[in-house]
This record gives structure tokens, sequence and C-alpha cells, in this order.
């Protein structure tokens, strides 16, 4: 476990010396994958809220008592997630937590934060079907992610679309709910690739191609979705989830396929994971997001601004300073931050009840990708953005939908 206070500076600052005592400060809890074939994807996500903690306390801390991290690692292992938030919940006596990424994750907690009472913010787009009082989805919804992508690319005239992700229930029940939703505007079942699984009876119970977190070779696959292509008017909706994404665009390229040949629209694709990939082999393809760093407003200005300075200053252990970039689950990450904030102080409390409440009443925030607002469906109305990449690893914005309302329960309807 790394467990981590304020700067040593900003102590000097607000005491003169030494560490705080315990009445003025409040725990929170950090919960992600920091090693693993996740941590491409979720260290950047503790960087950034420990950034913010660090933000609101320099402002004076939440109702004059500063935050208090405690980072814990879930290693991309979904039962010691379970583990970890019992630890967050019973010994470190957090107020809140932020983490997950995964779905699998995001379930392995749920019934941990259920049980005792606790709040989790979870930032990363989702499948839905799922509502619990015990978390707040910052995250994407499918109809403000997945089917306002297939929305464009169906605007943009393609007719096949093949299916490919990570084998989890993410991927598994966003490509079932796409399904629903490419057959209901009448995409004929042949031009969807990928694979279908029937039940005894011959309903559908599983569509697309789906492979383990970590694989590596695509080879086969790209050849499939290569012929698959062939007609010209083809894409790919790809729900592939971490490092895995790196030897599939590889594979891709190597097979010559390109954005004008058969364009890939990306779920889990961010600025933060063209880090990692050949940014340059894949100009033209598409990501659907809440926020793309390209987006001109004060706000996100000063986000990005103060997020690159407070690297340079950090003294976090192993933290990656050269290359940064932001990203949408960072900014959703972000953003819970300051709502969970707003609502203790409307609360007047830490209480997870009352903030809970709070919540639920419809608080909003200015926040880099535009105004968010809480639902009492526990999710956020906000902006939605089709992004071309460029070949810096930054999105061109094509598209953006303002104000979508989040909608967890969708059923392959988007309105």
């Amino acid at each position: 476990m790394i467990s981590r206070t304020i700067p040593a500076a900003l102590a000097a600052i607000t005491l003169g010396h030494g560490a705080l005592a315990a009445q003025d400060t409040v725990k929170v809890g950090v919960l992600h994958s920091l090693s693993g074939t996740m941590a491409i994807s979720e260290t950047s996500l503790r960087d950034v809220l420990l950034f913010t903690f660090d933000e609101i306390n320099a402002a004076g801390g939440v109702m004059g008592k500063k935050i208090e991290p405690v980072v814990v690692d879930g290693a991309s292992n979904w039962p010691l997630f379970a583990e970890k938030a019992k630890q967050l919940l019973d010994q470190d006596k957090v107020a809140v937590t932020f983490g997950c990424w995964t779905s699998v994750s995001r379930k392995s907690v749920l019934p941990v934060f259920e049980e005792k009472k606790g709040l989790l913010f979870y930032p990363v787009q989702y499948e839905g079907e799922e509502m619990s009082p015990n978390i707040f989805y910052t995250a994407e919804a499918v109809n403000q992610q997945a089917t306002p992508a297939v929305d464009y690319m169906l605007d943009e005239g393609k007719k096949k679309f093949y299916l490919i992700g990570s084998d989890y229930v993410y991927p598994q029940t966003t490509n079932l709910i796409l399904l629903e939703y490419l057959l209901s505007k009448k995409v004929p079942l042949e031009n969807i690739g990928g694979g279908f699984t029937k039940d005894s009876s011959g309903k559908i119970i599983s569509a697309g191609k789906y492979t383990p977190f970590g694989h590596t070779d695509y080879q086969q696959i790209v050849a499939e979705i290569k012929q698959f292509a062939a007609s010209g008017d083809a894409c790919i909706i790809n729900t592939l989830n971490g490092d895995t994404n790196v030897p599939f665009f590889k594979e891709y390229a190597a097979a010559g396929l390109t954005a004008e040949t058969c364009p890939v629209v990306s779920f889990s694709v961010s600025e933060d994971e063209f880090r990692g990939l050949p940014a340059s082999q894949l100009v033209g393809q598409l990501g659907c997001w809440t926020y793309f760093q390209s987006i001109k407003s004060p706000e996100n200005a000063k986000f990005i601004k103060n997020f690159k300075s407070w690297l340079e200053k950090s003294d976090v252990p192993g933290i990656v300073k050269e290359g940064r970039v932001t990203c949408s689950p960072m900014v959703l990450s972000y953003n819970g931050v300051y709502l969970w904030k707003a609502a203790v102080e409307k609360a007047g409390s830490f209480d997870v009840d009352k903030v809970n409440a709070a919540l639920e009443s419809g608080l909003s925030f200015n926040g880099p990708g535009g105004k968010v607002t809480t639902q009492k469906n526990r999710h956020l109305t906000k902006n939605v953005y089709i992004g071309e990449t460029k070949a810096d690893g930054q999105f061109k914005i094509l598209k953006e939908y303002e104000g979508v309302v989040g909608e967890p329960f969708l059923k392959g309807t988007y309105k």
C-alpha cells in the first residue's frame, strides 16, 4: 500500500511544521491498478486524483479539512480489488473512494461498498444495467459513448460493423446492446462481424470477438477483419481494454488496414493510451468520449496547465512526468472529486447518506469537458464528443452532442 498525505511544503504553509492532526483531515481512498495489464490506463487516474486533492487542499480543503489520500493497488486482480476496498473502509475509515476501471473490478467491490455503506465514485465508460446506492457513476453510460459513435458511423455511410473487445462484462454487454441497436437501425445480421453465440432456444447471448486481458496475438483476428472489410464500407467497434490495444493496433497497421479502408472507433483508447501506441500510423481513427484534451475552453486550459505544473513538482514515487496528456477518464475522476466536495458542503457532513442525498439533488460543476450535472439516477448529464486521431495522439473534434442525459438502463435505445 502507498499512503500519501499532503505535500510537506503545503503542510508547512498551513501548520508551520509537522503533520496535520487527525481531526484536521479527512481520509479519501484511491483504488486503482498501479501494476498489471491495466496499469497503462489506471496509473494516470491515481495521478490526477492526487493532483485534484492537492488543488482542493491548497484552496482550503473540504469543510475546513485537508484531504488525506490513502492509495492502494488493485494490481489488475479483481478479487484483490474487493480486499482492498474492505481495507479502505474497515481499517482506513475513508469517507469516500475514487477508483476502479474495468467493470469486473467495479462489480467485485460493489457488494463491499453496499454491505459496509461506503461510497465509490466510478469514472470510466461502462455497460450500464446497474445503479447502486453506494456508487456514483461519473462514467460515460452506453448512450454517452457507444450509440452516438454508431450513429456517427452510420451517418458516414458505414454498413458493416465488426465488434471486438476484451473478454469481460463491459465489452460483452455493450456489444449485445449495440447488436440490438444496429438491428433497430436496419443493419442486417450478416453485416455485424465478430461472431455470435446462441443458447439452446436460438437466442443470441453473445456478439463479437473477445480476447483475454493482455492478449498479444491478433494475426488471425486481423486477417478475418481484413476479409470482412474488403467491401470498403466496414468499420470496427473496439472495446479492447488495457495494454492489449498495443498489439492489436500494430497488427492492424501491419496488415495494411487504414482509417480510410476500415476505420476503428475505440471506447477505451484515449489520449493517454496513445502514448504507447503508434499514433502516426493510426491517423484518422476515431474515439468517442465526454472529453478531449483538444477542447478549447478556459476551464480546460486551466486544468491542463495546472496538472502539468503539478506533475513537474510531484514527489509521488515512480511518477512519469514526460509526455503526459489528459483524457476523459482523468477528467471524470477530477469532476467526481469536485462533485463530492460540493455534495459534502451542501450536506454539511461527510456522512454517506447525507452526501448521497445531495448528489441526487442536481449539483453542477463546470469541468474541463463542459458543464456536468448530477442526476437522481446517480449518473451525469454531460457533453459527448466524436474525435479523429491526429499524428500527435490528440483528437480533432468532429461532432459534439450537448447535454446528453446518462441512461444506465439503455436497452439499445439512444435518444
